[in-house]
């Protein structure tokens, strides 16, 4: 099965202890392959104040957390069955899986966090060939020259006009191709 994006709906405050407890318990039941990424959409905004720059982290979402996971029986179970999880948003309750989200809602999502549906260093690194999904060069296909985690950008080969070019790309303007 495919790993894909679900939201999961907690107790308003709680985003972070939830978060925790399903890294624990992912860990120590042994779901590794089943619950990958545990995210909690939060931006920064900056604020001034008394004429100093200050940055406050916000939530996107009060009371959500997003999980990429394979949707097994177990895997659902042991997310539904966690303290302070609710449920899972595209899900009617009664027994019934809920939807992933779109892949663009994904992106539009951590794009605005600085990260990428891709797990970069795990999924892609230097030397692989990724397709280029938005941006000037959308639609081209580059081969990955370096990678630069810190700044989330990547620097790509790409054909341009029959003559191999650098493009610089951010990680959520790419995919796996």
């Amino acid at each position: 099965m495919e790993k894909k994006w679900y939201v999961v709906n907690t107790y308003s405050g709680h985003e972070s202890k939830v978060k925790e407890k399903l890294e624990m318990k992912t860990e120590s039941m042994g779901m590794e392959d089943y619950i990958h990424r545990i995210i909690i959409p939060e931006q920064v905004e900056v604020e001034y104040k008394d004429g100093e720059k200050k940055e406050k982290v916000k939530k996107m979402f009060p009371g959500y957390i997003l999980i990429e996971m394979v949707m097994t029986d177990e895997a659902w179970y042991n997310v539904r069955n966690t303290h302070g999880v609710t449920g899972f948003i595209g899900s009617s309750g009664k027994g019934v899986k809920p939807f992933p989200l779109e892949s663009h809602e994904v992106d539009r999502i951590l794009g605005n966090m600085g990260l990428s549906r891709l797990d970069v260093g795990n999924e892609v690194e230097k030397g692989d060939t990724v397709n280029i999904i938005s941006g000037p060069f959308s639609g081209m296909y580059g081969k990955i020259k370096s990678v630069d985690i810190e700044n989330a950008k990547l620097e790509l080969f790409v054909d341009l006009f029959g003559q191999e070019t650098v493009v610089e790309a951010d990680f959520g303007q790419i995919e796996k191709a």
